[in-house]
């Protein structure tokens, strides 16, 4: 799921894509802040689907090969035990699953050759023939083999990473999020009832989750000027063209969760900036953002700016 260290992520590039835009209507981009956070939502579904899609495949495969023009025996038996796979027959019939598939239109018809392709490796996998010995099915058993499907097959496809890169422009950045997304759907599902199982959730607490972003997003373009003088005032020794946008941006928001976040501890929202600069800035952002902050910081507690409530939330 989208922890806060993602949406500040999500926050960052709507805020970056704001400041390099010529339009500064901020309504839009606040909108497609909240939209990249249902992308991620879209993608796990997609996801999902592709494993029913696969195992819906085995049908495809028994028919295929028991219309040969000289079928044998095994063609002729073609195990169609995949779609039968508890996991994924309570995937289908879940009520969460099947709303998600219609809103976001889901399907793979664009790309039909990617199941077979996935199928095909798997046929001929001792996974899949460990699969077709078992006698004695329980959801649990029968995830196994998904979860290989899954980990094994469609994450490591070319042919997957190739799709989602060019439908999803945050697929490199969201494909970590998405992967915890499908093992926490494998650990949720253990009824044979559908309605009992549920899919993960996108954010620990949406209700909160999204003002949180939309608030840091609107805050961090409202005190620009205001927060950046302070960020100038402490870089005067720096070449000011020579601060990298990214980094500005990021101490910008985290001045704003100094002051306007008072259930933010400053250390988690400091921390918390400098291992985002550390994979989306210059490799020296992090010592930068860090010593510049912790100065900024000082002189916001000294002037009474910074208000935290809760033990601990000050330190």
């Amino acid at each position: 799921m989208l922890n806060r260290r993602h949406l500040r992520v999500k926050t960052l590039q709507a805020l970056y894509a704001y400041q390099q835009s010529e339009s500064k209507e901020i309504k839009p981009f606040e909108k497609g802040l909240v939209q990249s956070v249902d992308k991620v939502y879209e993608m796990y579904v997609l996801l999902l689907s592709l494993l029913v899609e696969v195992a819906e495949y085995s049908l495809i495969d028994a028919e295929d090969r028991a219309n040969k023009h000289l079928p044998s025996e095994e063609d002729l038996n073609a195990s169609v035990k995949l779609n039968q796979n508890l996991f994924i027959e309570s995937l289908k019939k879940n009520a969460e699953y099947a709303a998600s598939v219609k809103k976001y239109s889901i399907s793979w018809d664009f790309d039909p050759e990617i199941r077979k392709s996935i199928f095909i490796t798997l046929k001929n996998s001792p996974e899949y023939h460990a699969f077709l010995n078992i006698t004695d099915h329980t959801i649990k058993t029968d995830k196994d083999i998904i979860k290989h499907i899954f980990k094994k097959l469609i994450l490591k496809s070319p042919g997957v990473e190739q799709i989602f890169e060019e439908k999803f422009i945050n697929w490199p950045v969201d494909k970590d999020v998405l992967q915890a997304l499908v093992s926490k759907t494998f650990k949720n599902f253990t009824s044979l009832n559908p309605d009992d199982n549920h899919l993960a959730q996108i954010c620990p607490n949406w209700d909160e989750d999204r003002p949180f972003i939309i608030d840091l997003f609107n805050k961090s373009i409202a005190f620009e000027k205001e927060y950046q003088q302070l960020i100038a005032q402490k870089t005067q020794n720096w070449d000011a063209e020579r601060i990298a946008l990214m980094d500005v941006l990021l101490m910008r928001m985290a001045i704003v969760e100094l002051i306007h976040f008072t259930s933010i501890p400053v250390k988690v929202t400091i921390n918390e900036y400098i291992e985002i600069s550390k994979e989306f800035s210059t490799p020296k952002s992090n010592s930068f953002i860090n010593g510049i902050l912790d100065k900024i910081y000082a002189d916001l507690r000294a002037e009474g700016k910074v208000s935290k409530f809760g033990r601990g939330l000050l330190e």
